[in-house]
């Protein structure tokens, strides 16, 4: 039955028979063939049918919450008798917002260095998209704000808190400064990223506190695409102060810190609560414990 609950999880999340059987690397019949002998095992319909996807039905979002639990527990129980035999090994994947990219390196580097056999598979996302890669199964854990919106069924670690600058090419709008206002922004030509982005809606939020309106002329989902168009387009960029301290050295940069307000908020590490978690997620929690106690020191 775990085959047919996975590939009923895959079509739920991809809302499209032939997207989710390319998913679970089955044809599209045997998708269909596999959904219907589950909806005669539970004895209800799961799938609104038609030519295509129409939804699932009222059983079938109750069966997915079990689907999704009786998976992962499967999962888990699967990677905590590979671990008992071989120690940590496969493949995490970890989904983490853009701004946090370059911070998520102290925490992969350490635990690479005490479980060598593990690897990591890290993807940008927003933080909507990874509340719902936890909950469809894509993601084992996520880096991303803690203090914003809500994060669904996760435990979590604070790592750091993120704080703001200012980046604009050097000798321009920021020269001589030692701080710039949130509501200053306003008459720069901003680069910032794209609305999904909760870093964009708390630009948004901070200039608009300022009595201000956060109206770029360029706006994308890359941190590396923003600051290109800072060095090479003349625009300015809001970036955490981490990483536009990095990018100020590395290049010709003016960075200065955000004020009025004087905002921050807390990144940390998210994992879905289930008890026992995967020993690999286990593993990564202690890791993520290690760096928020190294960072407050």
């Amino acid at each position: 039955m775990i085959d047919k609950l996975e590939m009923f999880i895959a079509l739920a999340h991809a809302r499209h028979f032939g997207r989710a059987a390319e998913e679970c690397g089955v044809t599209q019949p045997t998708l269909s063939a596999g959904l219907k002998q589950l909806e005669e095992q539970l004895g209800v319909m799961l799938v609104w049918r038609g030519t295509r996807f129409q939804g699932l039905t009222p059983e079938g979002e109750r069966v997915l919450d079990w689907a999704r639990r009786i998976v992962a527990d499967t999962r888990a129980m699967r990677d905590e008798m590979r671990a008992a035999r071989h120690g940590l090994t496969g493949v995490l994947r970890l989904a983490v917002i853009p701004t946090a990219l370059s911070a998520v390196t102290a925490l992969t580097t350490p635990f690479r260095a005490r479980h060598p056999q593990v690897r990591f598979r890290i993807v940008s996302r927003s933080s909507a998209e990874i509340r719902t890669m936890l909950e469809d199964l894509e993601a084992d854990a996520g880096v991303t704000y803690l203090d914003s919106e809500p994060l669904g069924r996760v435990r979590s670690q604070p790592l750091y808190r993120e704080r703001y600058m200012a980046l604009a090419p050097a000798g321009g709008a920021l020269a001589g400064r030692e701080s710039l206002g949130w509501a200053e922004l306003a008459a720069l030509p901003l680069a910032l990223l794209t609305p999904e982005m909760q870093n964009r809606r708390l630009v948004a939020q901070h200039m608009a506190e300022a009595g201000a309106e956060a109206d770029p002329v360029l706006e994308a989902n890359s941190v590396i695409t923003l600051v290109t168009h800072v060095v090479e387009g003349g625009l300015a960029t809001v970036l955490p102060a981490a990483l536009a301290e990095l990018f100020a050295r590395i290049g010709d940069l003016d960075a200065v810190p955000l004020v009025a307000p004087e905002a921050e908020h807390l990144i940390g590490l998210v994992a879905p609560e289930r008890d026992p978690a995967t020993p690999v997620v286990a593993a990564l929690m202690q890791e993520a414990r290690r760096f928020a106690a190294a960072a407050a020191d």
